[in-house]
């Protein structure tokens, strides 16, 4: 499948890469694991000459210059903007100081969407983000807002990322009732070394039609294939700051690497179309320092895992959920008293209630 194999972003009519661009390390702001402005430019212009359209960044990457290096290759090349899918999220305030240069309520959002158009040079965004939760903003104050931008035509789809389940569920279900503009996505943390996702925002997320675009597909690079038992890595710019990875998460490299091994691929080809496989809607944000990295992720399109590479990559990083997933997952089959089948699944039958066990 390459990059112009295009899938549906959700509920929606907005068609997008089976990867997404993430342009996070565009910049070398100071303290950043980012590149040059040369670098960033050759990363985006290989992604898109494979058929990629859909690039994704946010207001705080890179002190805005991210936004800033899009905005000035896009300005250079008059026409091409409007058949790409530019996403950027507000939340992060840029003005330390201003307790108002932030957050998701009515003034913040106009005015960090007002300078992430100036920075990225274009009078719309295709999908606008919430970063994270501001706990001090009613949602739906932030839905409002958004729906207000998209009748203007500032952005067009919206989502949300690092939101708890129950307030996600809250705020489209606000929307569906008011009539205001739906999610039609949710930028998640999610790879084989992080799938507690799985207990309440993808269950959801399938159930709403909502597409799932995780971010960190790699774990730090962890699942690059660069990680070894017994190897050194000095090339990572972020080992500094995450360190290596444990014992536990060492268990799922190793398979990883096996399976790759088997299909003579990499480990980051076998950990993103891992992704790709799973249910529903999922579209990996894929991120580069080099354009050898993201040539490296992109062979991800081309792997087939059979089914047993999917089962031997479930059970070695199976996660533990928080209660009540287990409940609804590989616990229930422990807690089945009878064989009745509903819908092609076992069912929980109780046996009947013996004379003692009633109360009066």
């Amino acid at each position: 499948m390459p990059l112009d194999h295009y899938v549906t972003l959700g509920r929606s009519g907005l068609r997008v890469s089976p990867f997404a661009l993430g342009a996070m390390t565009f910049g070398d702001d100071p303290g950043a694991a980012g590149c040059g402005v040369e670098e960033s430019e050759r990363i985006l212009a290989t992604y898109l000459d494979r058929g990629g359209n859909f690039i994704d960044t946010a207001n705080f990457y890179t002190n805005g210059h991210s936004e800033k290096i899009l905005g000035d290759w896009f300005a250079a090349r008059p026409g091409r903007r409007q058949h790409v899918v530019l996403a950027s999220k507000f939340f992060g305030n840029l003005y330390p100081g201003d307790p108002n240069g932030g957050g998701a309520g009515r003034a913040s959002i106009i005015a960090q969407l007002h300078e992430t158009l100036r920075r990225l040079r274009t009078d719309y965004l295709d999908v606008y983000w919430l970063h994270n939760w501001d706990r001090h903003t009613p949602v739906e104050e932030t839905l409002r807002t958004l729906d207000d931008l998209v009748r203007a035509g500032k952005i067009r789809y919206i989502g949300f990322s690092n939101t708890p389940a129950w307030l996600t569920a809250q705020a489209q279900t606000t929307a569906l009732l008011k009539g205001w503009t739906p999610l039609i996505a949710l930028q998640v943390e999610y790879s084989l070394l992080a799938r507690t996702v799985e207990g309440e925002l993808a269950p959801l997320a399938l159930d709403q039609g909502i597409a799932l675009v995780p971010w960190s597909p790699l774990k730090n690079g962890f699942l690059s294939g660069k990680y070894r038992r017994g190897t050194e890595v000095t090339d990572s710019a972020r080992t500094a700051f995450v360190g290596g990875p444990s014992e536990r998460e060492y268990e799922v490299i190793d398979t990883v690497a096996a399976v790759a091994d088997e299909l003579g691929t990499s480990s980051a080809a076998v950990s993103l179309a891992w992704l790709r496989a799973r249910a529903g809607t999922v579209v990996p944000i894929i991120g580069a320092r080099r354009v050898e990295h993201l040539e490296s992720n992109l062979a991800g399109l081309e792997v087939r895992l059979s089914p047993e590479h999917l089962e031997a990559l479930e059970k070695v990083s199976a996660p533990e959920l928080d209660y009540p997933a287990p409940m609804h997952g590989s616990l229930r089959a422990m807690l089945q008293f009878a064989g009745a089948t509903v819908d092609g699944e076992a069912s929980m039958v109780y046996p009947p209630l013996l004379q003692s066990d009633v109360r009066y």
